[in-house]
């Protein structure tokens, strides 16, 4: 007799732990050619409400870290990817040359970031010349709790919208790709043991015109970004949601996952403080 195998039921990444949706349902996901691979959880408002929670308390630990240490933790986040390399290439499909590139491609974007975690301060921040004996300094710090509606690439994509909002100190909620979320929630696995504090990434799984527009909504998440969000009456919408509480807003646009990332994803979601200081005192 031929035996069933038993499906797995992803959940969801909230504060380190890995709950079911509090609403109790999931959704199933099929690969490129309509077969079934496994059941996501379908996460809720409330499932959201408690991912900022979770991303509120640890805020202060995480941003008071020296950039230093993030960078370090970022790094074991990229050294464990590559452990699990010929999982992912399994979960993102395709041809299995272009996903381990792909994974490949992931691996080396976190690394990139790690590099620039006690760098980005000395390249945004400045001294600016006054007309009096003072010192006046910029500085970035990070916004706080960010949410970001991730893009369909299911791997690189997610990577490359995560790691600059964490490497410069901020907490986030992300609503993973709606269609293919497997890669997301097994990277959820590898941020639970790399040394991440819980509460830093917390990851949705579930419908994005479900959990965007509460997320643009919430009074206590400071900064989103809607770059995975494809409907424009969605993504507007979440816009004018979010100019409730003055949220720093990054808006959906087209890009190529694999070019050059620049700084522009780091210093969107970082604060400039001036501090004036008196010369001889």
């Amino acid at each position: 007799m031929s035996r069933l195998s038993v499906n797995k039921t992803y959940k969801l990444y909230i504060g380190g732990a890995f709950p079911r949706s509090e609403s109790g349902r999931s959704y199933p996901v099929t690969s490129a050619k309509g077969e079934f691979l496994a059941n996501a959880s379908r996460a809720s408002r409330k499932d959201a409400r408690d991912a900022v929670v979770a991303a509120r308390k640890a805020f202060p630990g995480w941003s008071g870290a020296t950039p230093y240490n993030r960078g370090q933790i970022l790094y074991r986040v990229a050294e464990m990817l590559e452990g699990r390399r010929a999982q992912f290439a399994e979960e993102l499909g395709g041809g299995k040359r272009a996903a381990l590139e792909q994974v490949d491609a992931a691996v080396d974007r976190l690394v990139w970031y790690a590099g620039w975690s006690d760098k980005i301060a000395s390249v945004h921040g400045a001294a600016n010349p006054v007309a009096g004996p003072y010192f006046n300094l910029s500085t970035p710090e990070p916004t706080g709790v960010v949410a970001v509606v991730a893009p369909a690439d299911p791997l690189l994509g997610l990577v490359s919208v995560v790691a600059p909002v964490i490497v410069t100190g901020n907490t986030c909620v992300v609503v993973a790709s709606e269609p293919a979320p497997l890669a997301a929630i097994t990277l959820a696995e590898v941020l639970a043991t790399s040394d991440l504090p819980g509460g830093v990434v917390n990851l949705l799984t579930g419908r994005q015109a479900e959990l965007a527009p509460w997320l643009s909504a919430h009074m206590d998440v400071n900064g989103l970004d809607l770059t995975g969000v494809a409907d424009a009456d969605l993504a507007l919408s979440c816009e004018q949601a979010a100019a409730e509480n003055l949220k720093r807003v990054l808006r959906p646009v087209q890009e190529d996952w694999t070019a050059d990332p620049g700084i522009g994803r780091m210093t969107r979601f970082l604060e400039t403080k001036t501090v004036w200081h008196p010369i001889g005192i």
